[in-house]
């Protein structure tokens, strides 16, 4: 085989491209990877990474600001947003790098350009608008990803109206900022530039926030934020921004009536578009729905040989969603027996705002319309030692069970490191837990993942230090 000729083609190096690649190779395939951008994708680049350094940041600001309920002391707190936004950068930058390397480790060949398909089992990279390789394979993978949605009259210009993308490297501290959108997105940022002193308004179109999450998280996180001093009006929509030399002013459409708000900035958080123009899908027989790629349970698309992963397709738009795709996808196709297709009540959702927010498989509503007869344990922050001692007392962990089998069928958490806690539930959930296994799990004290196991047992009335 010569070297334009591969095992596996991979579409895209964001966190389901550049994985199925690795896996790829570990199964003894040949396999390129075509990235026209960075490698480790939006999420590694601009996103999940470099968007955690920063909340990091303000996580410390907001910390050194209640130094006195610790005992200890500072003067003349302050910070250094070229600082901040350097580091989150040099964070982003180090891991690309990282992913590098891994690459070349694993022996998978990696072109700079944009990859397209060119018919059955060929692929074109472009660059500069020149084709400079042409490339084949048994399979191709469409990892491409996806783009923060534009919406017409509201086009980001970089400077007063930002995506994600400007949002993370801001040239100044904005005094008053507006947040279209209120899923982890943009309630990350709320929570960023609140921490470090923005006035802060979210608009959800949506009747509450982190619309996604079990209501009564939802409620809780509403009721934390607006203590921080955020502006949240839900069940309302922006229809006009209105742009000055140094402002933007914003006309929302509520329940009360039609609202005027002037900021220094506004943030469009108003979902994703896939990335699917100009990768050769056009004249294949791929389908779409609502513009993602459909697959099938291994990730097959309905043209022979050619696959799709991650923020492509269909929901949840999670990067380690995506990687578990690529893993799936690459096992199937090296015939291994052992592979099984994914259930997506297992995978975990964090939002990494203050507090944090972490929920696996069905909300309490959901499982009631299911059908569900359910037992719900909660238990909270306030009741935990670990909690208190950390000076985090506000949280709630929920579990649901479905009350004929005893399988957890979700856990819903807002608080300090729910997004780490979380993994024991997923765990639970992917070995079929039920009720008894859990309340036989020993936790240890002192930690905050004794709750988990309190509202376990809160849910057959069996909790003990509430």
């Amino acid at each position: 085989m010569s070297d334009k000729n591969f095992d596996i083609i991979v579409i895209g190096g964001g966190p389901g491209g550049y994985v199925a690649a690795i896996r790829g190779a570990q199964l003894g395939m040949k396999v390129a990877v075509v990235e026209a951008q960075h490698l480790g994708g939006i999420c590694l680049n601009w996103g999940c990474i470099p968007t955690k350094a920063l909340l990091r940041s303000s996580e410390i600001y907001h910390l050194m600001h209640h130094l006195d309920e610790f005992g200890l002391g500072a003067k003349d707190v302050s910070f250094d947003l070229t600082k901040i936004v350097k580091r989150s950068r040099g964070v982003a930058s180090q891991l690309s790098g990282g992913i590098k390397h891994l690459l070349k480790k694993n022996k998978v060949t990696v072109f700079d350009g944009w990859g397209a398909l060119q018919g059955s089992g060929k692929v074109k990279v472009e660059k500069d608008g020149k084709v400079i390789e042409n490339l084949t394979a048994k399979h191709i993978i469409v990892a491409t990803g996806a783009r923060a949605r534009i919406l017409p009259g509201f086009e980001p210009d970089g400077d007063l109206v930002w995506t994600y993308r400007e949002a993370m490297v801001p040239k100044k501290m904005p005094k008053s900022l507006l947040v279209v959108g209120s899923g982890a997105i943009g309630i990350e940022f709320a929570s960023f530039y609140r921490s470090m002193g923005a006035e802060v308004t979210v608009v959800e179109v949506m009747d509450r926030v982190l619309p996604v999450e079990d209501e009564e998280i939802s409620k809780m996180a509403h009721k934390a934020f607006t203590k921080q001093g955020m502006k949240l009006i839900t069940d309302a929509k922006v229809t006009k921004l209105d742009k000055a030399k140094t402002n933007v002013t914003a006309t929302i459409e509520t329940k009360r009536g039609v609202e005027k708000l002037t900021v220094d900035n506004v943030i469009m958080a108003v979902g994703i578009v896939p990335n699917v123009e100009k990768v050769g899908l056009d004249n294949t027989k791929v389908k779409f729905n609502r513009g993602h790629i459909e697959t099938n349970q291994w990730l097959e698309t309905a043209e022979k040989g050619v696959y799709a992963i991650g923020d492509v397709t269909a929901p949840p738009w999670l990067a380690h969603k995506a990687s578990h795709e690529g893993i799936i996808c690459v096992e199937k196709i090296a015939g291994l027996k052992d592979v099984h297709p994914m259930n997506k009540l297992n995978i975990p959702g964090c939002t990494y705002c203050h507090p944090q927010v972490a929920s696996i498989g069905l909300t309490e509503k959901a499982a009631k319309e299911q059908g569900y007869k359910i037992k719900v344990g909660r238990f909270p922050f306030m009741g935990n030692g670990k909690a208190v001692a950390l000076g985090e007392p506000e949280g709630m962990v929920k579990t649901i069970f479905d009350d004929k089998t005893g399988e957890l069928i979700g856990a819903h958490m807002i608080g300090t490191e729910v997004t780490e806690m979380i993994q024991g539930y997923g765990i639970a959930k992917t070995l079929e837990t039920t009720e008894i296994e859990l309340m036989h799990t020993i936790f240890p004290h002192p930690t905050l993942s004794e709750m988990m196991h309190e509202s376990v047992l809160d849910a057959y009335g069996k909790a003990i230090h509430m």
